[in-house]
């Protein structure tokens, strides 16, 4: 609804033009669904072949636990540092991607847990995790 003003400013402005927001709301939204699309398609499109005796290729995991004890289990098994040592090499030949889960009690010494993951960097694995229980950490994060 047009409105004439005769010219004086002592009239209060009762409607609010709202044509200048719904405008840049628009715009805002054209820009936001061009570069949406921009972003989610990848760059290279290549149709992978199929097998049917293909599968997925996993990392190798190794598993590394410390008992409060002191004891150093290797997937399971009893070991130690020398254990480590000539086992390690051979899985990281055999897979560049291997990966260590290590798990240790609360009360092994931080030096401890250290001197395992300097041991395993030292003979070529580099991707590990510090297993941990995530039903304590989850209660942890709880107010």
């Amino acid at each position: 609804m047009a409105k004439s003003f005769s010219g004086g400013d002592d009239e209060m402005i009762t409607e609010l033009n709202v044509v200048p927001l719904v405008d840049i709301v628009l715009v805002v939204l054209i820009i936001f669904m061009l570069t949406a699309n921009l972003i989610a398609r990848p760059s290279i499109k290549v149709k992978l072949p199929e097998a049917s005796t293909g599968e997925a290729a996993e990392p190798t995991t190794v598993a590394l636990t410390l008992t409060k004890e002191g004891a150093l289990y290797l997937n399971g098994a009893p070991t130690d540092e020398a254990g480590l040592r000539a086992y390690i090499p051979g899985v990281v030949k055999d897979d560049p991607q291997a990966q260590a889960i290590i798990a240790a009690d609360k009360e092994v010494p931080h030096g401890s847990v250290i001197r395992i993951i300097d041991l395993i960097r030292q003979l070529g694995l580099y991707k590990f995790a510090l297993n941990i229980d995530p039903s304590v950490a989850a209660s942890v994060t709880q107010p």
